[in-house]
């Protein structure tokens, strides 16, 4: 009886999980559906599901328009990316060992001050950081506005989450490994470079997959801050194909180029969600 009770739920579990899985890959089999129909086929009701014959000419189209320029919108959105991933991973692991593994006065008032800016939205703080790199385009030598600083340099100062996240994962790490490497006669920033970093390389890598993920999708920050079109990304780049002057949107092109621009992420996800999954998995585990 009990067996049978487990295998029901057991069960019922798998079924509710597949319609998650399902409710979430609805929308992208929908997107690449669109994207391998004609301008036509696309507007059809009720819809075709399957196109037959599915027209791959879509994304030669995408990639030669004249307003959707991919390898130009690719490269600005690569560069901007790797600097912030560069940035955001090691300020962020740098505070996070000082919460985790240096002991001071006030540390936790501080990290609690550190963890509540996570409930302020970049739109809040959006006009007072447009009129801060303003002031300094003017009171400095160093151009801001209508270039990618702005997307990338506030990342060299770290993030709430990502250190967060790095903190409860460095707390795994026995202070055993510290101690004797300071009896050795190492410094705290040996002790950070030569033991902490090669323990936490799961973590690591989960806080550059979360930061790439967030600059390659990002749209209101380059919205605000790029001035022009040979400056835009991916994100603000789908824009542009959108219906604009009273034109009619070609919704084909539209998914091809949107499934041209999420390609990468999820061939990345699948390359490092085996390093992506234990870094989850072991943060915050003593």
């Amino acid at each position: 009886m009990a067996s049978n009770n487990a295998n029901k739920s057991w069960l019922g579990t798998h079924v509710a999980l597949l319609m998650i899985c399902a409710g979430f890959i609805v929308p992208f089999a929908w997107m690449l559906s669109t994207s391998l129909k004609t301008s036509a086929e696309a507007m059809v009701f009720p819809p075709k599901i399957i196109p037959s014959p599915a027209n791959w000419k879509t994304y030669q189209d995408v990639w030669h328009h004249p307003r959707f320029d991919f390898p130009l919108y690719a490269r600005n959105t690569l560069v901007i990316a790797a600097l912030a991933v560069a940035g955001t991973t090691i300020s962020s692991a740098l505070v996070a060992y000082g919460f985790s593994k240096v002991r001071f006065r006030g540390r936790g008032v501080l990290f609690g001050m550190m963890l509540s800016t996570m409930m302020i939205p970049f739109p809040v703080t959006m006009v007072s950081l447009f009129a801060l790199y303003r002031w300094l385009d003017v009171h400095t030598p160093i151009q801001f506005l209508g270039t990618n600083k702005p997307l990338w340099l506030p990342a060299c100062f770290g993030t709430a989450f990502n250190i967060f996240l790095l903190r409860q994962f460095f707390m795994t790490i026995p202070d055993e490994l510290s101690e004797a490497a300071r009896i050795d006669g190492c410094s705290d920033f040996g002790i950070f470079w030569r033991i902490v970093l090669p323990l936490s390389r799961p973590a690591l890598s989960c806080v550059a997959l979360f930061t790439f993920m967030g600059v390659w999708n990002d749209f209101l920050g380059p919205s605000v801050y790029l001035q022009h079109p040979e400056q835009y990304t991916l994100a603000l780049g789908l824009s542009q194909l959108q219906g604009y002057r009273g034109a009619v949107t070609d919704w084909n092109l539209l998914m091809g180029a949107s499934t041209l621009v999420i390609a990468p992420l999820i061939i990345l996800f699948f390359l490092t969600q085996r390093t992506f999954i234990q870094g989850i998995a072991t943060t915050g585990m003593k």
